[in-house]
């Protein structure tokens, strides 16, 4: 999933750090700096986010014991980070206390251009070209590698077959249908869309991309431009129209308001498609969002997390040698990763072609969609270019100003944000 805007998506509530020496965990400490090598000439500092899939934290940490008991002298500590896990990596990196190895969700330049990442070209070595071509120009800086990424995470709306069959109503493929769908299924208990507990969630940016517009193209904001300004515009619909699911006990990467019928079309992630199955059966449908009119384009988000090296650690080869090992010649363990905690689609070609999970039914359906309308953000998107256009769009679709100027002021923003990235 789209780590800037899902700081809080998906997290488990669990903290604390594991130490693997020779495979075995021989301690847990809050600290993320906490832990001793016992006699391994290195220990590695690894972060991740908490994990909100049953079983991530088991099997990341039993990863870092495989790699430890094949490199005995090298130690991992895998320290789980609760709440928003970006800001806190942001300080950490500032530090010397920064991690030796960490995840990043939408990989941007400034971490390469700052010097806080290493550069793996040699660690890719000649499997490059198995890695989809996506999720390298996505880690591209200059021509360089500084990431591998670990996990393809598809976004795309799901949507209640029966509950729409006994309405009259068509899956919706243009923004005018997905309105009135919208519109048509909601009712005293019901809302008809759930897109998040702020009615704003991934929306501005679907609109925006589905009716011809770029966040940032050729490092300059792009959200402030005619097709952008009326995309944004027209969310103010579902408002008018009190169609969207607000306030829920969880958010929209938990699909526990789709499953319980409390909104029978929302916005999700494939990870939750395991779930929704087991809840369902095949009670359900996926969809891109929709062209918001002709000549526009479907939209299926497509982010995930990105394995990185520290630069500026002291243990730069050791934590180089831990990321080619699980990320780029474990291709067992990546097929483990993608398939058996929520479904998410491998970044290598060869591993996603013999993930069995994810070549029948709905999920391959997933899939393809992601290969035909699937979009990443720019790596010259980050939060401080992305916070000005979320909050001018919260105001636009709730009526609070008018939206070329609210996007305007919010382009000038971003554009000093982008341009401090890029110097």
């Amino acid at each position: 999933m789209s780590g800037q805007r899902a700081q809080l998506s998906r997290r488990g509530f669990l903290g604390g750090s594991l130490l693997f020496v020779a495979g075995t965990a021989i301690g847990c400490t809050s600290s993320p700096t906490g832990g001793s090598s016992s006699g391994a000439k290195t220990t590695l500092n690894v972060w991740s986010h908490a994990y909100g899939e049953a079983g991530t934290q088991q099997a990341l940490t039993r990863y870092a014991a495989e790699f430890t008991k094949a490199n005995p002298d090298i130690a991992v500590k895998v320290t789980w980070v609760p709440g928003d896990y970006t800001a806190k990596l942001n300080a950490s990196l500032l530090t010397d206390a920064a991690p030796d190895v960490f995840e990043h969700g939408d990989f941007t330049q400034g971490l390469a251009r700052r010097g806080q990442v290493a550069a793996l070209d040699a660690e890719y070595g000649s499997v490059k070209d198995d890695f989809n071509q996506t999720g390298r120009d996505g880690v591209t800086v200059d021509g360089k590698l500084y990431g591998v990424k670990m996990i393809d995470d598809v976004m795309m709306l799901y949507y209640r077959k029966s509950v729409l069959a006994k309405a009259g109503i068509a899956p919706p493929t243009t923004f005018d249908a997905l309105v009135a769908a919208a519109k048509a299924l909601t009712t005293k208990k019901t809302k008809g869309l759930f897109v998040g507990n702020d009615g704003v969630g991934e929306m501005p940016a679907l609109s925006l991309l589905s009716n011809g517009g770029e966040l940032v193209a050729d490092g300059k904001i792009g959200f402030a431009a005619p097709q952008a300004v009326e995309a944004v515009s027209a969310l103010k619909r579902f408002h008018d129209d009190k169609s969207l699911l607000l306030g829920f006990t969880t958010d929209w990467w938990d699909p526990s308001a789709f499953v319980q019928g409390v909104a029978p079309i929302q916005w999700s992630g494939l990870w939750a498609m395991p779930a929704i199955e087991k809840a369902l059966g095949d009670d359900f449908g996926i969809l891109p969002w929709p062209a918001f009119k002709a000549g526009g384009t479907p939209v299926v988000r497509v982010g995930g997390w990105t394995s990185c090296v520290n630069a500026k650690g002291k243990n730069v080869d050791a934590a180089k040698k831990f990321v080619k090992w699980l990320w780029i010649d474990q291709t067992k363990l990546q097929q483990d990763w993608s398939e058996s905690y929520g479904f998410h689609v491998p970044p290598r070609k060869s591993v996603a072609a013999t993930a069995a999970k994810l070549s029948k039914g709905t999920a391959k359906e997933a899939v393809e969609l992601a290969a035909k309308y699937g979009r990443i953000n720019p790596n010259t998107w980050d939060s401080a270019s992305g916070t000005p256009f979320v909050a001018a769009a919260s105001k636009i679709v709730t009526g609070q100003g008018d939206a070329a100027a609210l996007l305007a002021d919010a382009a000038k923003q971003a554009q000093l944000a982008v341009d401090k990235q890029l110097s």
